[in-house]
């Protein structure tokens, strides 16, 4: 969803969205490029490097955020729609991102042309949110937040329950709730791989739409600010808080490792998959903080960020054909044959192939610096252009 750029008010949403459009793209870089990003867990406290850590970590703060403003997006697009138009493209839009994610970006991901694995991941989840979002926009605004509070402040609860394995009801509530690497066999030779769990980033979304309420023209400039302050604060609070009685909030309780640093990273590695109650505070809490500060941001650097933060669905799909397509070549280059090609998950992708950590970053610089030349121009055509199509891109 695109908000265009008629005011300084929403310059801070394209800046955010642009941020982590940029670090987003360091993660899947990672993936592809990174020596042991197959082989191990770059976040285990007892195994990790500092630097290894927090080229991850920064990274958890991107699908939050980008769900998040998602949804405000929704709610600024919708106020120049009757309540049955906003309801209606919502629904639309919803089903043309899953489509996306079934199609175009499965594909980008694995190259695999058999398509006898589909992943799900945060266009997914977004889609399936925006199809929620489109029942719900027809009630009351209250109704709204109070929903997506009550989705985020309880799913973990379920984390408490021992679901019995193979189970119908527990796929269903995988995909829906807890989802993470929950594999749907459907044939021998063709099975889902779900990654990402609907409800907690409906949650997500649903936040974000409501909070669209401080964008309005007639909301206050300094109220906003202060909305803004206090809520990112109070996140920040609650996450601090729950982490140290370390009772409730996410499924990874914090561990003691005898090391500082080790402690250190305990403490931020909350889970993800699906975005657990600590993890939402901690990354939206600065989120909140970060749009609060940059309403009145000038100067060429947030200008560049902001042209990714205009086009960000564009930007999503072109940065992972072009990193896979980086992807062919290196492989190629490393000596490898064609016996090597069907790797799982992703063709072209060996277990043991990869590269230093220091090359990850070098790539991963190039393609961001690569693609900002099409999502300007790009900007410039939507800004030019009227066709109904480009709502959806």
């Amino acid at each position: 969803m695109n908000i265009q750029n008629t005011s300084t008010r929403t310059l801070s949403i394209d800046i955010l969205r642009g941020l982590v459009m940029i670090i987003m793209a360091l993660d899947h870089t990672r993936d592809f490029f990174h020596l042991t990003a197959m082989t191990s867990d770059p976040l285990d406290p007892a195994t990790t490097t500092a630097p290894l850590f927090f080229t991850r970590w920064i990274t958890h703060f991107c699908a939050p955020i980008f769900v998040f403003l998602s949804g405000l997006s929704a709610y600024l697009s919708s106020r120049n729609k009757t309540r049955k138009q906003a309801s209606a493209f919502l629904a639309k839009r919803g089903l043309w991102l899953i489509f996306v994610e079934i199609i175009f970006i499965t594909l980008a991901l694995t190259f695999n042309p058999f398509y006898n694995l589909i992943i799900l991941q945060v266009i997914w989840a977004i889609g399936c949110s925006m199809l929620l979002l489109s029942l719900f926009i027809k009630g009351s605004l209250k109704l709204i937040l109070i929903t997506g509070l009550v989705i985020i402040l309880s799913h973990n609860l379920l984390n408490l329950l021992a679901l019995p394995p193979n189970d119908p009801v527990t796929v269903v509530i995988k995909v829906f709730v807890n989802a993470f690497g929950t594999f749907i066999p459907v044939s021998p030779n063709f099975q889902i791989w779900v990654l990402y769990g609907i409800l907690p980033w409906t949650g997500i979304m649903f936040l974000g739409y409501a909070i669209g309420r401080w964008y309005d023209k007639d909301f206050p400039a300094l109220e906003r600010k202060r909305k803004l302050i206090y809520s990112g604060l109070a996140m920040i609070g609650l996450f601090i808080v729950l982490r140290l009685v370390n009772l409730y909030g996410d499924p990874s309780p914090r561990k003691e490792y005898g090391q500082l640093l080790a402690n250190f990273f305990s403490f931020l590695n909350v889970s993800k998959y699906p975005p657990s109650l600590e993890y939402t505070c901690l990354t939206l809490g600065p989120a909140l903080l970060f749009l609060s500060c940059t309403e009145a941001l000038k100067g060429w650097v947030p200008r560049i960020v902001a042209v990714y933060g205009k086009v960000p669905f564009f930007y999503y799909v072109l940065h992972f054909y072009l990193l896979h397509s980086l992807l062919v070549i290196f492989f190629f280059a490393a000596g490898n044959g064609a016996d090597q090609i069907a790797s799982f998950p992703f063709f072209f992708r060996p277990a043991e192939f990869g590269y230093s950590l220091g090359i990850v970053y070098l790539i991963w610089i190039l393609v961001v610096v690569a693609l900002y030349a099409p999502c300007k121009w790009f900007v410039k055509y939507k800004n030019t252009h009227q066709h109904w199509w480009l709502r959806y891109i």
